[in-house]
């Protein structure tokens, strides 16, 4: 033998396109639904808290599963989990687009969560165990690559086909998931399985307690923090008073989640079969990874969330055109891929760099952001960022699962799925607090320097914000509040302002943690891993 290394088949890079494309579907249905909600109210005659699920079940049952579904990647091959999740995705997909009530909407929506957390996981552990060496390196940033533009892509892709009918928002998953299967069964083997079971209470616990940490983390700013602001309803059933059911989703995740983190370090202790192996964040690069993964989720996701809500109603962007914008950052993302593949530095020092760019590119959109900020500007802003995202988001996964055990990469995979989730639900519960906050204080300063009285500015500034700016266009219209609507772009501006300046701050607090991640020396897997179980024979 020479020493060489060779390069990976041809075949396991057209899996990994399959991988990628399977992750930009579920990506994309996050984002894409906030922009179609508009034209589904109205077909469908529904009112605001079926609208709600609509936009949230999707992303409460997707993080509740991830646990369960890494465990079930390890048990039954990373493989056919995948292709399990796309076909229910693709099934539920059918009936989310002919659905003819919002409660067959949500249904389908809490369905397609399930879906979409069988295929997070199991790409990760997929990516993972076909390719080594560089190469992985440049497979990460291929599949990171795919998040950043597909979180970008989907508020264009919606504001398009809402043009069209919001059902083909959910009807085009349809031929997409049709290909991605047959790129899955042609070009990506059989994976290894190992020998074991599912932990039962364990995966009920995981469930309940992550679910109702999402939960909390998505509906504090609607039903308040600590008392109930707006009535909760489910079925039949209202909470409109009281202590807030967000409060008490908070007690109960963590109450539930120290129950479940007890009962697995017990399992493990007795080498029985836990559904997390808690002994794997005795690997350094595993649980420090995670943590950065966190304060990336938290620095990354939050903005997304809320500069469309300054492009449409600060800027006058149609929602088509604000999805337009966004493309500057899927632009960078992809741009980081390709530049990773000539680059010689570790995976830890280009999560560094990319930290340092998209932390960059906010402060940048933070000091340009008004109500006549040029496109050509906010685009460079956005580029900048994008590079980051496509550096950050793609090899930070690379740095947490590089040690960890291949008989354990479904969990690990999951671990790893799970922390990403909670930091993006985490950060946009932050920033649109954040954003909505400052929004309405600034906007009420504004209003009542103008000689409006300070209850009447009051009430205006909390219509503006309750309606997240979209009426804005109709207080421009009118004579007699065009100056509001003036004062409201502008406090719009400062939202945006302060918090680009915070998801900022959140970076540079992820480039700080990463200084706790040991650079992989040789036999650094071998010297940190937990004791395991042998995996069954292939």
């Amino acid at each position: 033998m020479d020493g060489t290394v060779k390069s990976p088949p041809i075949r396991q890079w057209l899996g990994l396109i399959a991988v990628s494309l399977g992750v930009a579907l579920i990506v994309v249905d996050i984002t894409i639904v906030n922009v179609i909600l508009a034209p589904i109210i109205h077909d469908l005659a529904i009112d605001s808290v079926e609208a709600q699920w609509i936009q949230e079940s999707y992303a409460i049952v997707f993080a509740a599963l991830l646990l369960i579904t890494g465990r079930l990647s390890d048990l039954h091959g990373a493989r056919k989990i995948f292709l399990i999740g796309l076909v229910v995705f693709g099934v539920t997909s059918v009936v989310a687009a002919i659905a003819p009530n919002g409660g067959l909407l949500i249904l389908a929506r809490f369905l397609q969560g399930a879906g979409g957390a069988m295929i997070l996981p199991t790409s990760l552990a997929l990516v993972n165990a076909t390719f080594t060496g560089k190469a992985r390196g440049q497979a990460f940033a291929i599949w990171g690559s795919t998040i950043g533009a597909a979180a970008a892509v989907g508020p264009l892709l919606g504001g398009w086909l809402a043009d069209f009918s919001w059902r083909w928002a959910f009807g085009i998953n349809i031929p997409l998931v049709a290909a991605i299967i047959a790129g899955a069964l042609f070009y990506l083997p059989a994976s290894p399985r190992t020998t074991g079971r599912i932990d039962v209470p364990g995966g009920v616990l995981s469930a309940i307690g992550l679910g109702s940490l999402a939960f909390a983390l998505i509906e504090g700013r609607t039903h308040g923090w600590l008392i109930t602001t707006e009535p909760l309803s489910i079925g039949g059933l209202s909470w409109s008073g009281g202590p807030s059911p967000v409060l008490v989703a908070f007690l109960v995740s963590a109450l539930v989640l120290l129950t479940f983190w007890r009962r697995q370090a017990a399992l493990g202790r007795r080498n029985d079969e836990p559904l997390m192996d808690v002994r794997l964040l005795s690997i350094p690069s595993f649980r420090n990874g995670n943590v950065v993964t966190l304060f990336v989720g938290l620095g990354e996701f939050g903005i997304i969330a809320v500069m469309p809500l300054w492009l449409q109603f600060a800027l006058d962007y149609s929602a088509f055109q604000a999805g337009l914008a966004l493309v500057a950052l899927a632009a960078g993302s992809f741009c980081a891929s390709g530049a990773s593949f000539s680059m010689t530095a570790s995976a830890l020092t280009q999560v560094r760099i990319g930290l340092l760019l998209e932390a960059a590119g906010l402060v940048m959109l933070g000091l340009i952001a008004a109500t006549d900020s040029t496109w050509w500007l906010i685009a460079i802003a956005l580029f900048i960022y994008g590079i980051g995202v496509g550096f950050a988001t793609a090899q930070v996964t690379n740095v947490v699962l590089v040690d960890v055990p291949a008989e354990s990469a479904g969990q690990g995979s999951g671990i790893q799925s799970a922390a990403r989730e909670l930091g993006a639900a985490l950060g946009i519960a932050v920033l649109t607090t954040l954003f909505f906050s400052t929004l309405t204080s600034s906007l009420r300063d504004r209003l009542t320097s103008t000689g409006l009285s300070g209850r009447d500015a009051e009430q205006l500034s909390g219509v503006v914000s309750q309606s997240a700016g979209s009426v804005i266009p109709s207080l421009s219209n009118a004579p007699q509040t065009a100056t509001a609507a003036d004062a409201a772009r502008e406090a719009m501006a400062t939202a945006l302002e302060v918090s680009s300046y915070v998801c900022a701050g959140m970076l540079v607090l992820a480039l700080a943690a990463t200084l706790f991640i040991a650079p992989r020396t040789a036999g650094a897997g071998a010297e940190h891993e937990p004791a395991r179980q042998e995996p069954s024979p292939r």
